[in-house]
């Protein structure tokens, strides 16, 4: 479902969790580590589940900061080797690593380092630090270490955090962000901690994760939609014993925090004598939860976002990158949220397209719900033709119009067969926007479809067959949610 509503307040988001935050700082002496997680920056789960969250707003929060905080970017070097992606933008981890760098200097914003985790001399690793040493960034190492998080004398020891880098640090506020899920941002954080210590730092630690959010039920549908969206990770939402013991209250966090509660409690009463927080929930600082002013709208928008987590889990068990085991837990997981891949409004058009053609078919919701069909012919693909047909929708554009000159396509289908190697002279999203544009500088009815190419964002459609990746990276620019059955075009 489009979903153009309002279920979040945005403005009152910013403003609760930048004071939050600020009273946090001022709770420890010398230094803060502030684990930042999910994304710093285009956290566009977030924007999906609670509509009206802005994907910057963890960054506009921060430049607040600025002048008293510097950033540590930490990335698992298990990660590097894998060629891990982001599938919101379909980049590797270290890629991201690098534009995230550029994006936060760019807005003034003090990244001082590179920590790679889980090092253990990868060769990725090592050609991705020569990398980020050419750029001019600081580079450090940290470790795996035995017994983690469950031994905490190895891990309070020499062997332990003693033997990762210390990481130099000159400012009050340490930010600690990352590509992904489970790049050891917490990790880094305990292993500073330990250093700061044996150096007679007096340093704090926090926590600011929007996913799960504490106070909003254990199975509420954002909750359920965070655990969809970690499912390789293996993340559990549950209820935190630490806290339903300290106070009587309920409160919801994942399987990790509470794992590594002990160790974080034990490192502060050895550092202090005296533990700042009972609770792993007490250790966040996230007020999402308070900025929820429509539970229908954002019950919906999470609902939406476990089936496309299924669907995408489904193309990625088709080709072989996503487990059966994964899968299974995002059936369960639909099955606690209540809904089905029917629910999924732009499904069944494509399929009845499908039928009733005999080709590859896409369908496309728009925000006032109507939908809009696409199929494959021999000069677009099913993707080209439905943007195409969408921009005629959103242009008052007749259906029959022309958009594209043969004089303009037909050179680029000669550039593809000719030259290219392409066996398909089919055109792409790309190649179809770009034919598009060319035609704007004579064609009326060229120019105005192109002028609506905006409002594509948000949109949902769903493809018969697994897309090209071309056509999956131009949709993902175009802020278009994105699913396809798990079979490949014949």
């Amino acid at each position: 479902m489009v979903n153009n509503k309002i279920g979040f307040d945005n403005d009152m988001y910013l403003k609760l969790q930048s004071e939050y935050i600020r009273k946090r700082i001022s709770q420890f002496g010398d230094k803060l580590y502030l684990e930042f997680g999910g994304k710093l920056f285009d956290d566009f789960h977030a924007s999906r589940v609670l509509p009206g969250f802005k994907p910057d707003s963890k960054l506009q929060m921060l430049l607040q900061l600025k002048d008293e905080a510097e950033i540590l970017i930490v990335i698992n070097s298990a990660d590097i080797e894998k060629n891990k992606v982001r599938g919101d933008l379909g980049i590797t981890y270290d890629v991201e690593v690098i534009r995230l760098f550029n994006i936060f200097t760019d807005m003034g914003l003090y990244v001082s380092s590179v920590v790679l985790t889980q090092y253990n001399g990868q060769a990725a690793a090592d050609a991705f630090q020569r990398r980020l040493e050419a750029l001019g960034i600081k580079v450090y190492h940290h470790y795996h270490i035995n017994g983690y998080p469950s031994n905490p004398n190895l891990i309070m020891s020499d062997e332990g955090f003693g033997k990762n880098d210390y990481i130099e640090t000159s400012r009050k506020l340490v930010v600690i962000t990352a590509p992904g899920p489970g790049s050891g941002k917490m990790a880094t954080c305990l292993s500073q901690l330990y250093h700061e210590h044996k150096r007679n730092v007096s340093a704090g630690y926090a926590k600011f994760e929007t996913f799960p959010i504490w106070n909003i039920p254990l199975r509420h549908p954002v909750n359920i939609a965070y655990e969809a969206a970690t499912s390789d990770l293996n993340d559990v939402n549950m209820i935190d014993p630490f806290h339903l013991e300290a106070y009587g209250v309920t409160t919801v966090n994942y399987n990790r925090d509470v794992e590594i509660f002990p160790v974080l409690n034990a490192m502060f009463e050895r550092i202090s004598g005296k533990s700042p927080y009972k609770s792993p929930t007490d250790m966040g600082v996230n007020m999402a939860g308070n900025c929820i002013v429509d539970e229908a709208i954002v019950c919906e928008a999470s609902r939406q976002e476990i089936v496309r987590r299924y669907y995408t889990a489904l193309c990625g068990q088709k080709m072989g990158t996503v487990s059966d085991e994964e899968v299974c837990k995002l059936e369960l997981l639909m099955n606690q949220a209540g809904v089905t891949t029917a629910d999924r409004k732009v499904v069944a058009p494509a399929l009845e397209k499908e039928k009733a053609t005999g080709v590859p078919s896409t369908a496309m919701e728009l925000p006032d719900g109507t939908i809009i069909t696409g199929k494959t012919s021999n000069l677009l693909g099913a993707a080209s033709a439905l943007v195409l047909n969408a921009l005629k929708h959103f242009g008052g554009i007749d259906d029959n119009s022309l958009l594209m000159s043969p004089a303009v396509i037909e050179p680029i289908q000669n550039l593809k067969v000719e030259h290219l190697g392409n066996q398909n002279p089919r055109l792409h999203t790309d190649e179809t926007l770009l034919a598009l544009s060319i035609c704007a500088n004579t064609s009326e009815d060229a120019k105005k479809a192109m002028e609506q190419i905006s409002k594509l964002r948000g949109c949902e459609v769903h493809s018969t067959v697994i897309l090209s990746a071309v056509d999956e990276r131009v949709f993902k620019r175009l802020g278009v949610n994105l699913t396809c059955e798990p079979k490949y075009e014949k």
